[in-house]
């Protein structure tokens, strides 16, 4: 094993060291990925995204093109062979048609491509003539994100943790029914093994289902051809004996693999080759699911943000391919389900969530950001009359073709006082709590040269890789 990881790390050093000397004599690649868990709005941001791109008459806080500095940008062949295709033709017909609607979510890793023609500013920058810049923006199911935790894990100790969580959840009954009939020290059953894992698997969809979000292993969701593989046939167990032929050594060893097998090419060969990074969060799904949803959601992005690696590595670590991620926007998504007014506090509520994933990356010498996002705006605002005085709301379209005003509830501008009560396993917030809408995509007509509406993509984009341009 030592020896393994040993010519790994000298095969990704040469690698990396290829990379670094022939990128002076080639155009700059900065790699984008976009991540977070289900719901959360991966696929929608990278379709608002290139379009505003391609279109850029709504992205004046997108500094380089407000100046004129980029004086085009196409979509460039898939840059990687082995590597779907990010569908951004069909997800964006499916977003602006006559009929609009969402589209799917991701459920596999994807790639996509856009080439920045830049004209630099100033007479020095100008005798360099134009430049090209690719950017490549990466996609992979936020399911997948919640294996990177696992790496640091024994068998046991992510079984402790899995049945901890679960014993507070009533969804999770039936699969712990299944566990307290099983007998884990006696000799392995294939088919009892299968029934295990189905109940296990059950129930991780299930408390999807209910808000909660840390859910792993991640291909248990989506599972694409591994289904019904042995890799994805095991469950956690408590503690106890686990002779040689057993189910319980059985699982402990299918787990090691599934880290092995799974987890750890997916992090080698996508996740650590990232430059910048955006995490979306449904931070409105988790406050309507309750405080044990917001609390899950909390530990569930501690856990995944510890495998970025984040900060500026050195020019020597560069050489020898030790990358780092060097910028990290933790993005608040559906900020038109608010009113502008609120925009602020949801902004401060997704920095508290992730205060010590983002201390850690602003120490290690990452550059961070928060902000509250919508990338396809389907909402316009309105104020309305209620129990006698004016109340801020958004309207939309929603199932059925209707029209309906919303108001979520009064989001507190002290985010302490909603950590507060989820840190303490509070079943339900003190006052009336917090209302979800699921609202359709507006209808819109776009203007030659102009993207779908959006809030704060452009200053996403600004962040994110502005500099770059």
């Amino acid at each position: 094993m030592v020896i393994s990881n040993m010519a790994e790390g000298l095969l990704r050093g040469v690698e990396g060291a290829t990379e670094r000397l022939t990128a002076p004599f080639s155009d700059p690649v900065v790699r984008l990925g976009v991540t977070g868990l289900s719901e959360a709005g991966k696929t929608v941001f990278i379709t608002s995204l290139v379009a505003n791109l391609l279109d850029r008459g709504r992205m004046p806080a997108l500094r380089a093109a407000a100046s004129g500095e980029v004086r085009s940008v196409w979509l460039q062949p898939q840059p990687d062979d082995t590597l779907p295709r990010f569908d951004y033709e069909e997800h964006r017909a499916r977003l602006t048609g006559a009929s609009p609607t969402w589209p799917e979510g991701t459920r596999r890793i994807s790639q996509l491509r856009l080439s920045f023609r830049i004209e630099p500013a100033g007479f020095f920058s100008r005798l360099a003539g134009p430049q090209t810049v690719h950017l490549d923006i990466v996609d992979y199911p936020g399911e997948w994100l919640l294996d990177l935790g696992l790496m640091e894990k024994s068998y046991a100790d992510w079984s402790a943790e899995v049945l901890s969580r679960a014993a507070a959840r009533p969804v999770a009954a039936p699969w712990l029914k299944a566990l307290s009939e099983a007998e884990p020290a006696e000799r392995l059953e294939e088919p009892k093994a299968k029934a295990l894992a189905g109940a296990f698997t059950d129930y991780l969809q299930a408390a999807r289902k209910e808000g909660f979000a840390d859910l792993g292993p991640g291909r248990f969701l989506l599972p694409g051809d591994m289904e019904g593989s042995p890799v994805l046939t095991f469950a956690p167990l408590p503690p106890g004996e686990a002779p040689r032929g057993s189910l319980a050594h059985e699982f402990e060893r299918r787990f090691e693999s599934y880290k092995r097998h799974v987890v750890k090419p997916f992090f080698r060969d996508h996740f650590s080759r990232i430059d910048r990074q955006v995490v979306l969060i449904d931070v409105l799904g988790a406050l309507h699911s309750g405080p044990r949803a917001v609390e899950d959601l909390r530990l569930a992005m501690a856990d995944i943000l510890t495998a970025f690696r984040p900060g500026r590595a050195s020019w020597l670590g560069r050489l020898l391919g030790g990358k780092r991620v060097e910028k990290i926007l933790f993005a608040a998504t559906k900020a038109d389900h608010l009113h502008h007014e609120q925009h602020p506090a949801l902004a401060n509520i997704a920095a508290a969530l992730l205060r010590e994933a983002k201390d850690r990356a602003d120490f290690a010498g990452a550059t961070t950001a928060a902000m509250s996002v919508a990338s396809l705006r389907c909402t316009v605002e309105d104020k309305v009359m209620h129990g006698g005085r004016e109340m801020a709301v958004v309207k939309g379209r929603t199932a059925g073709d209707r029209q309906v005003a919303f108001h979520p509830g009064a989001l507190p501008s002290d985010p302490g006082h909603l950590l507060h009560p989820a840190r303490a396993g509070e079943e339900a917030w003190a006052d009336d709590g917090y209302a979800a809408a699921k609202f359709l995509p507006a209808r819109v007509t776009l203007k030659p040269g102009e993207g779908p509406p959006h809030i704060r993509l452009d200053s996403a984009a600004e962040f994110l890789f502005g500099d770059k341009l």
